[in-house]
Order: C-alpha cells, then structure tokens, then sequence
C-alpha cells in the first residue's frame, strides 16, 4: 500500500510516466490510496496547469475517474482520528500535509505495518526518478 499526495495525482494527469507506473503497478497489486483532499486539490488545480501546458483539451473529468480507479481515495472520517499524531510529527515542517500522513497512520492501524517489499522497492524508485525528471 503507497498513499500518494495531490502532486502525484497531479503528475499522474498531466504526464504519462507516473500513470504508466501507477498502472503498471497495480497489476501486482500494488494498492494506492490518497486522502479525499489530494483529490479535491488536484481538481482544483488541475484546470489551469492544464491551459498552461496547452492541453486544455484533456478531458479532466475522464482522466480524475480513470485516476480513481488506480488509486482509492480515503474519507476524511476514517484519516482524521489520525490528525493530532500527523500534525504532532510533522510539527515544523509542511503541517499542512497532514492527511497524507494521517491516512498512512489510518492504514497501517488497519492493515498492520509492512516492510517493503522488492516490487514495492522498484515502484518507489521510480516515482522517484519521474519526479526528478519532470
């Protein structure tokens, strides 16, 4: 399991390479998860990065349902029970980003804490490389 933010949501739209691995990946089984805000900030701001890159064309309702089905997005009723200890860690830093921590904390109590495996190892390292090179 790997919670993604809205950047990456974002990436996911305007680019190819992270919706390939996004797509790649899930054929493993690799499941995604963003908080519900991760969404709702990539719908807000998807439309004007869009005309920015001249791809006002891209039919963004299509692309965030698509988008969905990769990658699942988490209520804020079940994350936020997690607010206080996200905000806590991230104390100093962007506490802002505290839903994406928070749904990882919600996961984890839920699922159990997982060491990464090879396959999740190979998916890191390339969003990484995807985010370096964009």
């Amino acid at each position: 399991m790997i919670v993604l933010d809205a950047n990456i949501l974002i990436r996911a739209v305007l680019g190819k390479h992270i919706g390939q691995l996004l797509e790649k990946y899930s054929v493993y089984g690799v499941r995604f998860y963003a908080p519900d805000t991760a969404f709702s900030d990539a719908e807000e701001y998807l439309p004007s990065l869009l005309r920015k890159k001249a791809k006002a064309d891209c039919d963004l309702e299509d692309a965030l349902v698509h988008l969905r089905k990769l990658v699942e997005p988490v209520d804020r009723e079940y994350y936020c029970l997690f607010e206080e200890d996200a905000r806590m860690r991230l104390r100093d830093r962007d506490e802002e980003d505290w839903p994406v921590l928070a749904t990882a904390l919600a996961l984890r109590a839920v699922y159990g804490l997982k060491t990464p495996t090879s396959l999740g190892q190979e998916l890191l390292s390339g969003l990484r490389g995807a985010l370096r090179s964009s």
